[in-house]
This record gives C-alpha cells, structure tokens and sequence, in this order.
C-alpha cells in the first residue's frame, strides 16, 4: 500500500512518501533521458517527482509527466526557488509553472540564502501572494536548509503555514537536527529528506552498517530499503534518486514490508551515537554541531561534490 502524508495547509492531495529527485547524479545534464527516467518512475508507481529551478530539469519533469500517460492529478510534483529579488519571484515562478505544465504541487525556498538577509518574511509574503491570486493554484508552500531562526522569520508572518521542509535527513543526522526536528513538529511541518540513504552510499563503517544488514537479511531487501522504510515510518518523506532503471522500478518494494518497533528504535539509537554530515553548505553557519564521532573508518568525511546516486 501507497504511504503518503496529510499536509497542514488543508491540501486535499496528500504528498506521497517516496519521492524520485533529479538534481543528483547527473540527472541535471541527461536532458531527455532524464524526462524518459521520469516517466519509467512514474510507471513504476512511484508518483512523486522532485525537481528545481537550480536543477534545470524542470521541463523534463513535465515531460516526464506528460509521457507517462497519467493524470496530472495523480502526480505529486516538488519544486523550489532560487531567485533572489522580490521583485522575480512572480516572473520566476510563472516560467516554472510553464516548464511543469502547470503549478507545483509543493514550491520550496530552496535555502535561507536565497532571500537577502532580513528578507526571508518578505519573500514568503510574496509567495502565499502568487498562492492567493491563483498564480500558484493548488500549491503548498515549504523551506529548505532553514535553521530555527529561519523558520521563526517565516513563521512571525506567515498566514499560510510552510507545509514542508526538506534538509538533509538521515539517522547520523538525527542529534544535530532534533531542533529542526521539534520545531516541525510543532508548526505541522512535514519533514522531507534528501540524502536518506547517506549512511550506505557515503559513510564507510559505521555503528549501523551491521544493524542494517541484519534487518535486511531478515526482511528480504537490502541496506537501502531498509533505511528508506524507517525514513518513512518515521514519518518523513524519503527524496531519493537513481538513474538504474531496475532499481527505479524497485522503489516500490519498500511499502511492501514494514519495520518493528523494536528495529525502529535499534535504527535511530545507533543514529545518535554518530554525527554525519554530508551536504555541509547549508547547516554549517551557526548551527551547533555536537560532540559525537563521526563513526567512520577513516575519521574523515566524503567530499561533497564527490555526489552519486541516492
């Protein structure tokens, strides 16, 4: 059975819990095969894409769509913006919308940054704008990358409530980000990660290596099922991605199975004894990182731009 999750904005579209991104990989660079994944994606059952304007695959994710042969009510489409003056967010936002065929279901500011300094309020009251003459019909709006003081900026003007926010998420993160974490959870933010299977693709040892064979093994998957059902039994949207067909079409195999509580918690304890980041341009300006080893083989982290498939 399908997982998706109720947003805090009313939304009668659910957003579903696994989500195909095209920014990594070099996905952004393939042009047409991208938008052929896309459809292979969507035919698999996954029906939820991810894209951005930073990405540059937002006309192949409408083709993706449009290939596909289903409804457009049926895909659930991510974006997010990156322009940086007020005064493009409407001009940027309509040649997204024209890129997609239509609006997003989700728009995110893709990191605090993107506004100037102080000016993170004004940039959300111009999105819940396009949001309320029907430019943006239909979309939730969210964040991305946001520390604390950059939710509470958004949250002392918001009329409409940010319905997402998507950081990099995984067990190793669960110390550092729990202020996130609280302050979702607080506002009826839904969390959504990307880099979820960090700690197989990019972390070498490891307390969760063994935990996570041993589940596999008796569950019948591999290491990475296993972490994208705890992702989404924790309650977060998984943001993976992959450009292996066979392993597109496999996707859907993690609702097939489901973890105890007792793994769940095995999982997320051994995520607390190890800080891991991989993607560090966005939590590294005065967001505490805490004493914890890094729990790998070598003490040292993988280079972010040395980036592979989710």
């Amino acid at each position: 059975m399908v997982i998706a999750f109720q947003l805090n904005d009313g939304s009668k579209k659910k957003i579903p819990a696994i989500a195909w991104g095209n920014g990594t990989g070099g996905l952004s660079k393939m042009g047409q095969q991208t938008a052929d994944l896309g459809r292979t994606v969507l035919e698999s059952g996954i029906l939820h894409l991810d894209t951005a304007q930073g990405y540059g695959t937002e006309a192949e994710t409408g083709q993706a769509v449009e290939r596909s042969g289903l409804s457009r009510d049926d895909v659930f489409i991510t974006s997010k913006y990156v322009k940086t003056k007020p005064e493009d967010i409407k001009r940027s936002v309509q040649t997204t919308i024209d890129k997609l065929g239509g609006p997003p279901d989700l728009l995110l500011i893709h990191t605090p940054y993107v506004p100037e300094k102080g000016k993170i309020g004004q940039f959300w009251q111009v999105l819940e704008g396009l949001v309320q003459d029907g430019t943006l019909k239909g979309t939730s709006l969210g964040i991305s990358n946001f520390q604390p003081e950059h939710i509470e900026e958004v949250m002392s003007v918001a009329k409409i409530k940010p319905a997402a926010h998507q950081l990099e998420f995984h067990p190793y993160l669960l110390a550092q980000l729990q202020p996130i974490l609280d302050l979702n959870k607080q506002h009826g933010i839904i969390t959504e990660a990307y880099g979820p299977l960090t700690p197989v693709l990019r972390h070498k040892g490891g307390p969760l290596k063994p935990i996570l064979e041993k589940i596999a093994k008796k569950h019948n998957v591999d290491s990475a099922a296993v972490l994208l059902r705890w992702t989404i039994q924790f309650g977060v949207v998984a943001v993976t991605s992959s450009k292996n067909e066979d392993r597109i079409k496999g996707f859907k195999d993690v609702y097939d199975f489901e973890l105890s509580e007792e793994e769940m918690k095995e999982i997320e304890t051994a995520g607390r004894s190890v800080h891991y980041r991989y993607y560090d341009e966005h939590m590294g300006d005065g967001f505490p990182t805490p004493e914890l080893p890094d729990g790998g083989e070598n003490g040292k982290r993988v280079p972010t731009h040395l980036k592979k498939d989710e």
